[in-house]
């Protein structure tokens, strides 16, 4: 997934960067990173969801080793943070 991502980043990127006028390139550029923020956005509550049901049958130290964290990251991550 994360080749496939990168790839269609990168292909974005340089169409974005292909278009000529600067006020044109700029808001693509604008809608692009918006775009993306909001996929961020959308990933992040997909990972405090899955980590909030870890949670409910593991301790934090254990859902933090599942996940590759600390136990309090992982409880950071289910609050949001």
């Amino acid at each position: 997934m994360t080749d496939v991502l990168t790839s269609a980043i990168e292909s974005e990127t340089g169409r974005l960067a292909q278009i000529a006028d600067p006020v044109d390139r700029f808001n693509a550029a604008r809608d692009f990173r918006e775009t993306l923020a909001a996929g961020e956005r959308a990933a992040r509550e997909l990972e405090k969801a899955a980590v909030a049901e870890l949670k409910a049958a593991h301790s934090w130290r254990a859902v933090g080793e599942l996940i590759g964290v600390s136990g309090s990251r992982a409880e950071q991550i289910a609050k949001g943070r």
